[in-house]
């Protein structure tokens, strides 16, 4: 027996599962769907019934009971009436029950993306996470509603119709129940092979979004580099994979129906060959014929549709797999329900050590003490850990030993919202939303008037545009709408108006011209008085006022001290520094 197999099918009953229990909170909706399903099924196949006996009223020639006739054909013909309207309800209640879970799987998923530790998803391409989100629970739903459509429906049919075969003939019915196992085990066989390539499907699919997203990003540099035939070359190998596993899945997916019509054709075959050596006998009158082979019909027709649901619900299966591995990645830790109050801005770093790949140190042994208002620049070659420092500062990630603290106060024992809320950031990489000018400047004041958002934006200099801006601070922002100074400049305005406790600056003019840089550099310079500020720089000029700079290089403070102080030291900060003045010197 092929473990992998087994493997294979555990994982799909253990997804079936995740998924029926997101099922359950429509446990009402799901109950009635089963209802109608029943009470449908039931009326269908008592048309042949009553067809049989319509049948049965043509005793020999001008012996026809035709008043009897019309009476069964009027029966015959509220029955598909009323079986019609409960059919639609069902699959509107179906379509309720479908969309509404898949709504519920959404939801769950981005509030689990909001609680994701940032080492998840640096280890994951914004694309596959895109594509798990979106495109899997697609297919999900879509294999859901085929599930609850035809699936219960098939299930009922099956048993009714046995139900009634036995209440017509005991023999020809045992001769079904005998030849019946052969469908099941047809369309297990296949389908335990089918779920493994869907699985693969829809992982490369997810490799395939993310390298699409990653190449339309960044198609400037891909010009710019001449990376076009690199990237194409790379998405033909995914777009292989993808063709290779799709087109497994669909043969294997393929056999299903076929090999059980075959199966069940044999099995139709049985009931007439039994049925016409019992009529002679009078164990069965040819009405009763009619009625076993419309039911051995009706039989085998929910094996040929559970074999089509099978392939689809392995397809959607596949994906929701690859959505619940997303649902049950591990959160960040708990969270503290302490909040910071009354900050005066005490920092004090003790013995700390951090790494994101275990085999490689980055940060070790970091101790360092902050007094309230103090300006600390962090600078270093590029790789050393300055961003690393500013990402344990704010939580991003969770120092691997020794502590951090704020005023005396862990910042494990506070609130990841409450110590974020303290500090002001503006980074390099700079974030604007799809809405209005004011809207990205609200981020972190929603609740700001105009005059404040204004005042925010004539201290850090971006008044000047906005105010060129088709509807001002009404004017809708996408993507690309801004130059990259400009959108460094909203980023500023945000932090502006907000007057944190605290401030983080890294690299924060680096895409703004050298004059606005000084007309900022002075905001800055005012904003920061009596404010605990970290700011890291690559151009040194900007920290010369600094109270405290450190130096790192491997993940260790090398140096430390004023500007003067270090200048006078001679070592690796001044040849940091001289580096980029000495063209100037010449």
């Amino acid at each position: 027996m092929n473990p992998n197999k087994n493997s294979s099918n555990q994982k799909s009953l253990t997804t079936l599962w995740k998924v029926l229990r997101f099922i359950g909170r429509y446990r009402f909706l799901l109950i009635l769907s089963i209802l109608f399903a029943c009470i449908t099924v039931v009326m269908q196949l008592y048309v042949p019934i009553l067809f049989g006996d319509a049948i049965d009223q043509i005793i020999a020639e001008h012996q026809v009971h035709f008043h009897k006739m019309i009476y069964f054909l009027g029966r015959i013909t509220t029955l598909v009436i009323l079986s019609s309207i409960i059919t639609w309800f069902m699959n509107m209640i179906n379509n309720q029950l479908t969309y509404r879970t898949v709504q519920d799987i959404r939801s769950k998923a981005i509030r689990q993306i909001q609680r994701l530790p940032l080492s998840y998803l640096d280890g994951h391409s914004t694309g596959d996470i895109v594509s798990r989100v979106i495109a899997d629970t697609d297919i999900l739903s879509d294999g859901l509603l085929l599930g609850f459509t035809q699936l219960f429906s098939g299930i009922v049919t099956i048993i009714v119709t046995l139900l009634f075969m036995l209440s017509k003939n005991i023999w020809i019915t045992l001769l079904v129940i005998v030849l019946t196992p052969f469908s099941f085990f047809v369309a297990k066989f296949i389908s335990s092979r089918s779920y493994e390539m869907f699985h693969k499907q829809s992982t490369t699919r997810g490799k395939q979004t993310a390298l699409i997203e990653e190449m339309i990003g960044n198609q400037k540099i891909v010009h710019a580099f001449g990376y076009e035939t690199t990237a194409s070359t790379r998405f033909d190998e995914i777009n292989q994979d993808l063709k290779e596993y799709s087109q497994k899945a669909v043969f294997y997916s393929s056999l299903t129906n076929p090999s059980t019509r075959f199966v069940n054709n044999i099995i139709y075959a049985g009931v007439a060959l039994l049925g016409a050596f019992l009529v002679p006998y009078g164990m069965l009158t040819v009405g009763g014929l009619s009625v076993m082979l419309s039911y051995a019909n009706q039989y085998m027709k929910p094996f040929n549709d559970i074999s089509s649901v099978i392939t689809e619900l392995q397809n959607a299966l596949a994906c929701a797999s690859h959505i619940f591995e997303l649902l049950e990645a591990e959160p960040e830790s708990a969270d503290s329900a302490s909040e910071l109050t009354d900050i005066k801005g005490e920092v004090t770093i003790d013995n700390v050590s951090f790494s994101y790949d275990p085999s490689k140190e980055l940060i070790r042994d970091f101790n360092l003490n902050v007094t309230p208002g103090m300006r600390i620049a962090i600078v270093g070659p590029t790789g050393c850990g300055k961003t690393t420092l500013i990402n344990l500062l704010m939580r991003f990630y969770d120092v691997q030993s020794g502590s951090i603290s704020i005023d005396e106060q862990n910042i494990q024992e506070i609130s990841r919202h409450s110590l974020r809320h303290s500090f002001g950031m503006v980074l390099q990489d700079t974030w604007i939303k799809s809405g209005t000018v004011r809207e990205n400047i609200c981020i972190g004041k929603p609740d700001a008037t105009d005059e404040e958002i204004l005042e925010a934006a004539k201290r850090s200099h971006s008044l000047g545009f906005i105010r060129r801006l088709t509807d001002g601070l009404d004017t809708m922002l996408h993507e690309d709408s801004l130059s990259q100074g400009q959108r460094q400049l909203l980023c500023i305005t945000r932090v502006m108006l907000c007057l944190p406790s605290m401030l983080i600056l890294d690299e924060a003019t680096s895409s703004i011209d050298t004059r606005t840089e000084v007309q900022i550099q002075e905001a800055f310079d005012r904003l920061m008085q009596g404010r605990t500020s970290f700011i890291v720089a690559h151009r040194l000029s900007t920290i010369r006022s600094a109270d405290l700079i450190l130096v790192m290089k491997d993940g260790k403070v090398i140096e430390q001290g004023t500007h003067d102080a270090l200048m006078h030291a001679g070592g690796f900060y001044k040849d940091l520094y001289n580096s980029q003045f000495a063209k100037v010197t010449e």
